[in-house]
């Protein structure tokens, strides 16, 4: 139920994306933030259904498979007074869409991005997605999986994502809190959600998550200097490596030293936070208010 609104949601029974989804709209809630000025971006597969089933003062955006990131980047840039968040699984945004994971970390846009990961494409019938592990065979494949894992807590940090951190789906209130502190966060965040998809992976279920998954309390993850960076993401990529036995949840790095891609946008274009071009005006009673001939000559003085 969202606002006096009905939805009826077609994930499976059981699915980690619901825990995501009352996570996400519970933060909102308890935020504050007007709903008009947020933006939830999705990618292809069932994580992409998220903002389908989002109260609809929302604005939400189903963008191609592996694109979200690219689509939320333009946002953000076109209007970087929006709340954006993006919501992409394992397969589409560590899959075909890992190129534009690494540059949104080499960008540092003020943005937040989950991390639905549940190892497999649990819409297309549950094939191997870049999480599931080397020598794994889950139900629906036939051979054991044949390709080395991403693990997207290592890759963030090398990218340059200012906030990473792993979450569990099941604990939706352990959820929510990391999800609030993304947002809050000034930078691009990351939560990298261990999601068990019931219908396909039959190896990394409930039982067997819930026997392995700790919360992080011997790392202090907060850069104070930027002089703390390297041996703190050092410190994340120790935490990063446990997997097997014990899989530890929380904040792995945070680092609000480093400017945003909006603070180098601002610092080159003088009033792009107080006039974005989404609020610039394109034209006026139907007659176009931009004068290509002044972009066109610029353009041949450029050339020249």
């Amino acid at each position: 139920m969202a606002g006096s609104e009905l939805i009826i949601s077609d994930w499976c029974p059981g699915c980690g994306d619901f825990g995501i989804l009352r996570a996400e709209e519970s933060v909102l809630k308890e935020l504050g933030v007007p709903l008009q000025n947020v933006v939830v971006v999705t990618g292809i597969g069932c994580s992409g259904k998220t903002g389908q089933f989002m109260n609809s003062s929302i604005s939400t955006v189903h963008t191609l498979h592996g694109r979200a990131l690219p689509y939320a980047t333009g946002i953000k840039v076109a209007n970087p007074k929006l709340e954006v968040i993006v919501n992409v699984g394992d397969g589409d945004g560590l899959g075909i869409g890992a190129g534009h994971f690494v540059n949104a970390g080499r960008r540092n846009l003020d943005m937040a991005i989950m991390l639905h990961d549940n190892g497999v494409y649990g819409l297309t019938k549950g094939q191997a997605a870049p999480t599931l592990k080397l020598g794994e065979k889950v139900k629906s494949m036939p051979r054991s999986n044949i390709n080395g894992e991403v693990n997207p807590i290592m890759l963030a940090l090398a990218s340059g994502y200012t906030f990473v951190a792993r979450a569990y789906s099941y604990d939706v209130n352990g959820t929510k809190e990391l999800i609030k502190a993304a947002i809050q966060h000034k930078g691009t965040a990351l939560i990298d959600i261990l999601q068990p998809c019931p219908t396909y992976n039959d190896i990394n279920t409930k039982e067997w998550y819930e026997k392995r998954i700790y919360k992080m309390t011997d790392i202090d993850p907060i850069v104070n200097d930027q002089a703390e960076t390297h041996q703190k993401i050092a410190n994340a990529i120790v935490k990063a490596g446990e997997w097997d036995d014990k899989i530890p949840l929380g904040v792995f790095y945070r680092n609000e030293t480093v400017s945003t891609y909006g603070d180098r946008l601002a610092a080159n274009i003088p009033n792009y936070l107080s006039y974005p071009p989404a609020e610039q005006e394109i034209e006026r009673d139907g007659i176009p208010s931009t004068l290509i001939e002044k972009l066109v000559s610029t353009r041949r003085v450029l050339i020249e």
